[in-house]
């Protein structure tokens, strides 16, 4: 039978052999983890840099389409043209009262609301 020194020592070298390959392993699956999120972080950043770059595309197109040049060729185009002067209705100027309501300004043929 063997000393039990020798085998208490061979116990605890094999316990701490076993807790280094443990410790190197968990480094390595860290640093192989790092990685994908690395590799995960260029993925999102490129796709951030193409969504920004159609973001700035189609504001120019917004911008180009709602340009007030092109809304007035595209309006004569439709047929559409400018209101004349009796087409046009003027917003009254709301007036605030003492009590708290809305007094309007009206000319003569219109009544007064409150």
């Amino acid at each position: 039978m063997q000393d039990p020194r020798v085998r208490r020592s061979f116990g605890t070298a094999l316990l701490v052999s076993a807790l280094v390959a443990g410790a190197g392993l968990g480094v390595v699956a860290l640093r192989v983890h790092h990685v994908q999120l690395t590799y995960r972080a260029d993925q999102l950043r490129a796709e951030r840099d193409r969504t920004e770059g159609l973001i700035r595309g189609l504001e120019v197109e917004v911008a180009t389409l709602s340009a007030p040049g092109r809304l007035e060729t595209r309006a004569q185009q439709l047929g559409l043209a400018a209101p004349t002067r009796a087409q046009v209705r003027l917003a009254r100027e709301y007036v605030p009262s003492g009590a708290g309501s809305v007094a309007v300004r009206v000319t003569s043929d219109e009544a007064l609301v409150r």
